[in-house]
């Protein structure tokens, strides 16, 4: 896959595509570094594709973002957010867990789906569930419309 890569821009939170590619944006006051985690297929063992945010670039405030060309809806990722392990003070940053954004529309289930792997020692990226990029306007409302 050819992906070009860009500062992105910290609004709208989660994953926004477009027809150049995708932004990518999340919030964490506390983690010293986020890496965007890209997959080809759900059972993927590792990500075909790891982006290390770069401090100075992608980030404004707590919010970490980049713009990532080249990929499309349907695109299947996560995050690593590494910073302190300090559980008394409520920080439990792991770098070897796999994380869905919370701004996230989408998520998919690897067959060897665990949710006790998120709370064991060890990497969790087989096991994992991970977030899909999905473009809200493509959307089939079936017909339904806003309350008035």
């Amino acid at each position: 896959m050819t992906i070009k890569i860009g500062k992105g821009q910290s609004c709208p939170l989660g994953a926004t595509p477009s027809p150049d590619g995708v932004n990518f944006s999340v919030f964490s006051k506390r983690c010293n570094a986020i890496e965007l985690l890209l997959f080809d297929k759900v059972d993927d063992p590792r990500p075909a594709d790891v982006i290390r945010l770069d401090t100075r670039q992608n980030k404004t405030y707590h919010y970490w973002h980049i713009f990532v060309g080249g990929l499309k809806p349907g695109q299947i990722y996560g995050y690593r957010a590494l910073g302190p392990f300090k559980p008394d003070k409520g920080l439990r940053f792991d770098p070897d867990k796999v994380l869905l954004d919370p701004y996230g529309r989408s998520v998919v289930l690897p067959d060897a789906y665990s949710r006790i792997a998120a709370g064991q020692v060890g990497d969790n990226t087989p096991k994992a569930m991970k977030s899909v990029v999905v473009d809200p306007g493509a959307y089939d409302w079936e017909g339904d419309t806003p309350l008035k």
